[in-house]
């Protein structure tokens, strides 16, 4: 068996910190993102206050306060339902950056063992035939189960997204139709 030189063992170690800061990097970005929106979310959120306690403090009855309330009942759901949207787009994009990075790791390491066995099968001594098919049985069975694994991940990926979205329409659709009674009641 080979033993890694300086060179190599430098050559590692300088990939994996290159991982990882760039791993680092993309988190950051994630972060400057919800920072971003959160930011934009207080500012237009202050200056609807400011409108809409100027339009509150016109009203001249009642049912024109109660008018006032159903008609800000839509846009503050919408808002919600964008704002979710948004960091869940956020989350997925810092998330699938990830995966693609955990990936590639994956793949480098799973080339590293196969050489690291070719290697020992070609210095394998006369007669450990059944061990070395042992250990590649071993290898390829480890590499399905991680396939296996990883198809299931996307999918319930997928259905946890789609249900997302299912959710925010119909909740916006509630929403929506629950203001429009109260607008029609006032």
């Amino acid at each position: 068996m080979t033993m890694l030189t300086p060179e190599q063992f430098a050559g590692a170690n300088k990939a994996q910190f290159d991982t990882l800061f760039s791993l680092t990097n993309k988190a950051f970005e994630g972060f400057q993102k919800v920072l971003a929106l959160n930011l934009q979310v207080v500012k237009s959120t202050l200056a609807e206050s400011q409108e809409n306690a100027h339009r509150a403090l016109s009203v001249k009855d009642a049912q024109e306060l109660f008018a006032l309330q159903a008609s800000l009942a839509q846009p503050v759901s919408e808002k919600a339902q964008s704002y979710s949207r948004q960091l869940y787009e956020i989350a997925s994009s810092t998330q699938a950056e990830f995966g693609r990075v955990a990936e590639a790791q994956y793949e480098e390491q799973n080339r590293k063992v196969q050489a690291l066995v070719d290697n020992v099968t070609k210095n394998a001594p006369a007669g450990s035939e059944t061990a070395v098919a042992v250990l590649k049985s071993a290898i390829t069975a480890a590499n399905t189960t991680y396939e296996t694994i990883h198809k299931a991940s996307k999918h319930a990926v997928e259905i946890a997204e789609g249900n997302f979205n299912a959710a925010a329409t119909a909740a916006t659709k509630a929403a929506s139709q629950a203001s429009r009674s109260v607008t029609k009641a006032a």
